[in-house]
């Protein structure tokens, strides 16, 4: 059962003025160890990169209903991919909390997470599923 659905269009013309004003603070509050590192990789689409991420904690955010209060931030959602390459979200601290609180008993969560970026714009869909357990 879909216990959660979320999506956000962010700007990357948006994001990259945000990194030329206030660079490694930017990332460092919004973006994970492995975020950073797979922007750092893309150098010519750093920003559409982050933007697409960004798009995601947003979706997941409001995916949940909290946006980014109740213990929900940012920097405890992370994107990260699957063996696959399919782009997924690992939580953690109060963002775990949240989705865990929403997960009927009997049940584990999956999230489904799809990217994707036409500058200038990065827009990301979340789905949380329900999935009862074996």
């Amino acid at each position: 059962m879909i216990i959660g659905m979320g999506s956000d269009l962010c700007n990357i013309e948006r994001i990259q003025a945000a990194l030329d004003r206030h660079g490694d603070r930017f990332e460092l509050r919004c973006f994970t160890v492995i975020e950073r590192a797979k922007a750092a990789k893309r150098p010519f689409t750093r920003a559409g990169t982050y933007a697409k991420r960004f798009a995601a904690k947003e979706a997941f955010s409001k995916a949940v209903g909290t946006g980014f209060f109740q213990g929900v931030y940012m920097k405890d959602i992370g994107v990260v991919n699957l063996p696959s390459g399919a782009p997924t979200l690992h939580l953690e601290n109060g963002a775990a909390k949240r989705l865990a609180e929403l997960t009927p008993d009997g049940h584990e969560a999956h999230i489904h997470l799809t990217l994707t970026d036409d500058h200038p714009w990065a827009q990301a869909f979340v789905v949380i599923e329900a999935r009862p357990l074996p």
